[in-house]
């Protein structure tokens, strides 16, 4: 049975870590603080933004919110945006995606000070972490890297094969672990819908990483013995014994998969909680770097 990476007990030790971190900083009149917007009403963002603020406030991290409307306009967004650039309270801004009208997204992250962005999402910070130069990384990819990290898989020298191709997930993990670093030096395949026969890829991977948003993607007849297996997926699942009428599963059928890897993420509890304690790090990391703390 695969030994399970717990994310939320890294995610505690890191953020006990970064609470340690904001104490100190406070010392020196230094405090981080993270500005959110919200536009409009749905349910997952709403839930998403309130376990970031109440992350904020454990922390010792100060935290912001503007809510639009739905039907905000982009120069709205885009004032409250501008806003945020210019406050020196502000370290960290979080445009809380997806906006209602998708075709905004890629204007409003283009307006968000590279050196705010902790999402990693600005094309500058993009960039730079391409090039391997210093840079706010986007916070999944990030603590994918870390739960590896602190459970002691080695990547130098490890297959990595990543299923799916998004900018927030697929591409950055795929750039971060082939990069000659303590957390890289692997050798990166990466797999996505148009990949024909993707279990001759898989099966030769010593760490699956999936993040496709698609229950059972990964399958145990996929995987060699002894892999290690990263769950990125999110899904919902109908399910009438639940209260909810519905469970929560990752990209991974778990149960068959666990008996044969070495180590694999919940769903939840896996890559979930470190996501925001990445985005409270780059946070501090913005203060320090503004306010030339030591």
């Amino acid at each position: 049975m695969a030994k399970i990476l717990d994310g939320k007990a890294i995610s505690a030790e890191i953020r006990a870590e970064l609470k340690t971190r904001v104490s100190e900083l406070a010392k020196e009149g230094v405090v981080p603080g993270l500005a959110v917007l919200l536009v409009g009403d749905d349910p997952a963002s709403r839930s998403y933004v309130t376990a970031k603020e109440r992350a904020c406030e454990e922390a010792g991290i100060y935290s912001r919110e503007v809510k639009l409307p739905s039907t905000a306009s982009q120069d709205e967004i885009m004032d409250v945006v501008r806003g945020f650039n210019t406050d020196d309270q502000i370290n960290g801004i979080l445009v809380q995606l997806p906006l209602p009208d998708s075709a905004m997204e890629e204007a409003v992250i283009e307006a968000i000070d590279p050196d705010k962005d902790v999402d990693g999402f600005h094309p500058m910070n993009v960039g730079r972490m391409m090039m391997g130069l210093p840079a706010f990384v986007p916070c999944t990819p990030n603590g994918i890297l870390h739960i590896l990290k602190r459970s002691g898989i080695e990547t130098s020298g490890a297959h990595v094969v990543v299923i799916g191709r998004s900018n927030i997930v697929g591409r950055p993990m795929v750039n971060l672990l082939s990069q000659k670093t303590e957390l890289g030096n692997a050798t990166v395949t990466m797999c996505h819908t148009r990949t024909k026969n993707m279990a001759d890829f898989t099966r030769q991977a010593d760490i699956v990483i999936s993040a496709v948003g698609w229950p059972n993607t990964l399958t145990a007849d996929m995987i060699k013995e002894g892999a290690v297996v990263i769950d990125v997926g999110v899904n919902r699942v109908e399910d009438d014994t639940k209260k909810r009428g519905y469970r929560l599963c990752g990209d991974v059928d778990f149960e068959s998969v666990a008996e044969k890897a070495s180590a694999i993420t919940p769903v939840p509890g896996g890559v979930g909680p470190m996501t925001i304690t990445m985005l409270l790090s780059n946070t501090v990391e913005s203060a320090v770097r503004r306010h030339g703390a030591e």
